[in-house]
């Protein structure tokens, strides 16, 4: 509360002034939602013409929001938009919920949020009506009623391109669009075709080209079309472009924002976005970006004017899950470092049987392009419980990684990596195991590439999204081994039912192929739990086992298999709870196989399942969102495995940071 206050030691008294710094003090208690605290400033009269300023506070109870009601909505409910919200409901964490007090701004705050909403669906006349916020009989809880008027859903209906200007092809730009006729409306989807369009006219040296869209209401159809017109604009360039306030952030990390430079012609569009980029840097608790005036009219000066806010945090944190057990996690993050932007995270981890040791950095703009490099060094020490033996491994891995399409983006990496396994103290282990541990560090040199594209990133569709990856590993240059890695993905989600219900599917696939060497148990694709439920981490796949001579089980080791597939399809949905719970529900189904080894002429056991063989999960899922942490409560059954596959038919994960 002190550093709230106008008056200082020393300085001379002024009852105004105590009264100000009073009505400070309670409208600080306000925010954090205590609405009937009271602030009293007192005098203490001293020696010598001199008074002590006391200020007696009562601070109150909490004035929390026992209800949330909106009415006038018929195609989404109040759940679901409840969603949107920031402010939520008084629920049953409510003394580690800050967002359940009643804040006046966080409700001007909701207001934009919902109206956002609802325009990005296409309910172009959505308009709030009125915000009730009546308090209780006890005077300590809120009911806050949201009125609203949805008004109808509008698509897009014919989109054209015109142009102004004589020497512009109205006809190439048309094609540049990506808006189409049947989508939802969207403002979104008119503000990304707009800097499409732009950007087009900049490749092509089409200098002060201006893009309107001219937006034609069709009510009997319930479209609009949308036509957007080139025209000239004002010859108009940037003087400079001032920065203040970023007393730790160097000067180059705010101006690389900025996809113009001084002398370009100016674009308010641009800057906008610009201010944008800066305020998603996570850097600033206020950014400012505005244009004046230069020194003559056909000239502008940007100033930028940020307030810093810290970026580093050192965290203390306990991780349990059911495969790994308890765990201590130490991280030391810093997300802009030494005033350049880098990251910075240093993560120590250690479970009952897992310790892991990792050195992450990250420069977002290499040689101040839109080139980001990362570092990963990371030294790892595993006890593998199901198949008595340990291991320890060490990595470096650099990176660099670039847009390549406005969704898509490639990866360029190398890595080094040695691993050992190591006997745990049993010497239960069968044949291929045995000559694995036997070949103690192996040590692997390799470059690969990464190929991502996310759908998300356009924003083109709130509700729906594609994500595919696909890379390939390349290992032979030094080393002990040589080899090809390839791994593919492809994810698609999609919400129904007016949101109320997710839908996810995706596929995975992988392929190890060793030229020279042979894979280790440690290197071959392990899916279990993390890639298909209902089995422990290496649960399914190739097995050795070893029986003695009365046939009893000696040793059962997992090998892992050079090649995995994998689907999965999941669906959440609410349970009928408050949505101040945070509680929904989920279910889902996963069909997999790995399989494949290379040379077994060392085994002196049977070993089984080396060839293709699916298994099939069912399950149910619990989502609890706490302020603590996100948890997952998985309970599945398998519908078909095989004899010797370790079933998990129970899976919790949680991981807690103070």
């Amino acid at each position: 509360v002190l550093p709230l206050l106008q008056w200082k030691s020393r300085l001379v008294f002024n009852p105004k002034v105590a009264e100000r710094d009073a009505a400070t003090i309670a409208e600080a208690y306000n925010q954090q939602g205590r609405l009937s605290a009271t602030v009293s400033p007192k005098i203490i009269r001293r020696s010598d013409n001199r008074v002590d300023l006391v200020f007696e506070v009562f601070e109150g109870g909490i004035t929390e929001i026992e209800r949330i009601s909106i009415i006038g909505n018929e195609a989404y409910s109040d759940g679901r938009l409840r969603r949107v919200l920031q402010t939520k409901q008084a629920g049953i964490l409510r003394a580690l919920i800050r967002s359940d007090t009643f804040v006046e701004d966080r409700i001007a705050f909701d207001k934009q949020v919902l109206r956002d909403f609802y325009l990005s669906r296409g309910y172009v006349d959505f308009r709030i009506t009125g915000v009730n916020a009546e308090l209780t009989r006890e005077r300590d809880g809120y009911f806050i009623t949201f009125n609203i008027e949805e008004g109808q859903q509008f698509r897009v209906g014919e989109v054209t391109a015109t142009s102004e200007l004589a020497d512009v092809d109205s006809d190439e730009f048309l094609k540049a669009l990506k808006m189409r006729s049947g989508m939802v409306y969207s403002p979104t989807i008119v503000e990304n075709s707009i800097s499409r369009l732009e950007r087009l006219a900049n490749k092509k040296g089409l200098n002060f080209v201006r893009v309107e869209p001219r937006i034609t209401r069709n009510d009997r159809d319930l479209s609009l079309d949308v036509e957007f017109v080139l025209s000239r604009g004002p010859r108009v360039f940037v003087e400079r472009i001032d920065i203040e306030g970023n007393t730790t952030t160097m000067d180059r990390v705010i101006r690389r924002q900025f996809k113009i430079v001084e002398g370009d012609p100016f674009n308010p569009r641009e800057i906008r976005e610009s201010a944008e980029r800066i305020r998603a840097l996570g850097f600033f608790s206020n950014a400012d970006v505005k244009a004046r005036e230069g020194s003559s009219p056909d000239q502008v000066i940007v100033g930028v004017n940020v307030e810093e806010q810290p970026t580093g945090s050192l965290s203390f944190g306990g991780t349990y899950s059911t495969n790994t057990g308890f765990g201590l996690v130490v991280t030391l993050k810093e997300d802009n470092f030494l005033g350049r932007g880098q990251k910075l995270n240093l993560s120590l981890s250690g479970a009952s049987d897992n310790q892991v040791y990792a050195l992450n950095f990250a420069e977002p703009a290499l040689l101040g392009r839109d080139l980001r490099f990362d570092l990963d060094i990371g030294y790892r020490e595993t006890q593998t419980a199901y198949a008595n033996f340990d291991s320890t491994s060490v990595r470096f891995k650099p990176e660099v990684s670039f847009p390549v399409s406005d969704n898509g983006r490639l990866s360029l990496f190398y890595t080094a990596e040695g691993i050992e396994m190591i006997d745990g103290g049993s010497s239960a282990f069968g044949g291929i195991v045995s000559n694995e541990i036997a070949q103690a560090d192996v040590w692997s040199s390799s470059l690969g590439y990464s190929y991502s594209f996310d759908s998300r990133r356009s924003g083109l569709n709130p509700n729906s999204g594609v994500l595919f990856q696909f890379g390939q590993e390349f290992a032979g240059l030094g080393g002990d081994v040589t080899f090809t890695k390839s791994t593919a993905k492809a994810v698609a989600q999609t919400r129904v039912l007016n949101e109320e219900i997710t839908l996810r599917a995706s596929i995975e696939g992988g392929l190890l192929d060793y030229n020279t060497g042979s894979s280790r148990s440690v290197d071959r694709f392990q899916i279990g739990s993390g890639l298909i439920r209902g089995f422990d981490p290496d649960g399914i796949g190739p097995r050795e086992i070893v029986y003695d001579s009365s046939g009893n089980v000696v040793s059962n080791d997992s090998l892992g298999g050079d090649m995995f597939a994998v689907a999965r399809f999941e669906a959440e949905f609410p349970l009928g709870l408050p949505e101040e719970y945070g509680i929904h529900g989920g279910v889902f189904y996963d069909v997999g196989s790995v399989w494949g080894l290379g040379n077994t002429s060392s085994a002196t056991g049977t070993v089984l399942y080396e060839d293709f063989s699916l298994r099939h999960v069912i399950g149910l899922s619990l989502f609890w969102k706490t302020p603590v942490g996100p948890l997952r409560f998985n309970w599945s059954k398998a519908l078909q495995k095989e004899a010797e596959d370790i079933e998990q038919t129970f899976n919790l994960t949680i991981s807690t940071e103070f």
